[in-house]
């Protein structure tokens, strides 16, 4: 391909709207145009990156035995209310009215398409187990959508659903699906991490993220390097074995003023007591129904946690009016003594003598507060947030804590979409059973952002040579040299018909310029003649990872490049 019959609408300055690395570079580089909040047009340069990695996957997915199809993104609203998630799955559902005034909806994501399609189609076990793929537009109506395409409400994203007889074959699919990702996320380039996740609105039993590392990532991840625990930060487990005992006499309970103090840091200031020393009752609605939930002072709530507890479909904090009828008093000043509502408390609570909560009255706190004597705990489980003073749940380890970019997540559904939606064949023995799910999605889009956000530096986008829009740029830097033009040309040509995919920056730029896209768009290895070297029969040889260059003989260049592209894709494997 030709510089100057492509389209690189390249920007020199950083965006103003551009939030995080991935999204300035993609702008910057020509990659990406916003048309509206979170939804971006692929210019060239980004279509040719989505499309290689669209090309791994779909590789990688055909080795598994994975079959590919095309769902439709228009969905009608009856399979998501026989599947029960057309009331639940949120304000992110795209919903709409067709002509006639049907409900339906744009798809997020294909469970019910899916189990629809097998249930009238797949009959018996014979015919299993099977795997559907599909790489398609979803839609999503983020509350924020942010980050340019990390976070956007129409991406592109590759989903399979397995289908299975029984647990143990839906194990094993679930185990090819590990491995595919594997070589998928390794074909790409990254540098990434398998963990246990929360499997959300999806559903099923378990489930686990595929994480690219960097510091960039929004995502935190919680790794124990002793013994391979590692899990997204909504998921990681805390366990009793980790927690601190106290052992003091029980003292008198006491109520005392703690005017306009709601906050954690005001009251254990005013009290002078350490955060660990107080107990925060947060009064959640749990599926609409109230609940206290008790954490330590220096701990945070995990909802996520705690609407698993209960296998509800929602959690939330109640707000000011419903506190306060709860309570008695305004937010801030809740505590579990005298409470009327469930109460759950983490573990940790079980440890701590003599501590501080609300009083449920404004401006007012109890002082030397004991379980058990005091109030009662309902539950106990594991509520919270995992922190750095924590201990690995599986070995005791010590835990450290990273940043990532999710980019791919596995399912274990199990029977919940079969289940619901009356999905059955008949197994050897001639008896009806619901077909045992999972499903698998890898963010298509996500995989150029997350690149990016993991190989970067101060002139732009150092791309894998696998998902680079080119994997070879051929850089003549005076175009007005005849014999430089005539050269660069050869290389082009002898490269093209070697298969690599090849760029030639043939305009009429001054030098500097060249260098700077070439730097900026991130194409792996650069080749540049100029007047200088050709006179001692060389070229020059850069990688775009590395800051060094190489002075490689003329004659021989294109071998010597098509050799370092095979290095290249060697070193993914």
């Amino acid at each position: 391909m030709r510089y100057t019959k492509y389209f690189i609408p390249t920007y020199k300055e950083d965006p103003s709207e551009a939030e995080v690395v991935s999204h300035k570079l993609m702008l910057r580089a020509g990659m990406i145009r916003k048309i509206t909040t979170g939804v971006y047009t692929y210019l060239p340069l980004g279509l040719k990156c989505i499309r290689k990695v669209e090309n791994i996957v779909r590789d990688e997915m055909n080795r598994s035995g994975a079959i590919e199809l095309l769902m439709p993104a228009f969905q009608p609203a009856e399979l998501w209310k026989e599947s029960g998630r057309w009331d639940h799955y949120g304000k992110e559902l795209l919903r709409f009215k067709d002509r006639y005034g049907r409900d339906a909806c744009l798809g997020p994501t294909h469970e019910e398409v899916i189990t629809a399609i097998v249930k009238n189609e797949i009959h018996s076990y014979k015919q299993l187990p099977v795997n559907f793929y599909q790489i398609q537009t979803k839609f999503r109506d983020e509350i924020r959508p942010r980050f340019g395409i990390m976070r956007c409400r129409e991406f592109i994203m590759k989903d399979a659903y397995s289908f299975d007889a029984d647990e143990e074959g839906a194990n094993k699919s679930y185990e090819i699906m590990k491995e595919t990702y594997h070589r998928i996320f390794k074909r790409c380039g990254f540098k990434f991490s398998m963990v246990e996740a929360d499997t959300g609105t999806i559903g099923g039993s378990y489930s686990h993220e595929f994480m690219v590392l960097a510091e960039t990532g929004e995502d935190q991840l919680v790794i124990c390097e002793r013994c391979g625990y590692s899990a997204n930060l909504e998921k990681a487990e805390v366990t009793p074995k980790s927690l601190e005992a106290q052992d003091e006499p029980e003292l008198p309970i006491r109520e005392v003023e703690t005017p306009n103090m709601k906050s954690i840091e005001e009251v254990s200031s005013f009290l002078n007591v350490s955060p660990k020393k107080l107990v925060k009752t947060l009064i959640c609605l749990v599926d609409e129904k109230p609940v206290a939930a008790l954490v330590r002072g220096d701990h945070e709530l995990n909802e996520i946690k705690l609407r698993n507890l209960f296998g509800a479909e929602q959690v939330r904090l109640a707000d000011e009016e419903i506190v306060q009828e709860i309570t008695g008093a305004p937010i801030g000043f809740a505590g579990p003594v005298g409470l009327e509502i469930k109460i759950v408390a983490d573990h940790s609570i079980k440890g701590i003598k003599n501590f501080v909560t609300g009083a449920n009255k404004k401006d007012k706190h109890l002082i030397n507060v004991n379980l058990g004597r005091d109030f009662q705990v309902d539950i106990f489980a594991d509520i919270r947030f995992v922190t750095p003073q924590d201990k690995c749940p599986r070995c005791n380890g010590e835990l450290i804590f990273k940043k990532g970019i999710e980019v791919g997540h596995i399912f274990k559904l199990g029977t919940k979409y079969s289940k619901a939606m009356n999905a059955t064949f008949t197994d050897k023995d001639g008896k009806k059973k619901p077909f045992v799910m999972g499903c698998y999605g890898i963010g298509i889009g996500r995989c150029v952002a997350a690149a990016i956000e993991q190989g970067h530096d101060e002139n732009g986008i150092v791309f894998p040579i696998s998902i680079a829009p080119f994997e070879v740029i051929v850089l003549p830097v005076q175009m007005n040299e005849a014999d430089v033009v005539k050269e660069a040309e050869k290389i082009y040509y002898k490269l093209s018909e070697a298969g690599i995919d090849v760029l030639i920056d043939d305009r009429d730029e001054r030098a500097g310029v060249k260098f700077n896209d070439a730097d900026l768009i991130g194409i792996p290895i650069r080749i540049t003649v100029g007047k200088k070297a050709l006179k001692e029969g060389k070229v020059e040889l850069k990688l775009r990872s590395e800051k060094q260059t190489e002075m490689i003989p003329l004659e021989s260049a294109s071998e010597l490049v098509v050799k370092k592209v095979k290095e290249l894709y060697d070193s993914l494997k």
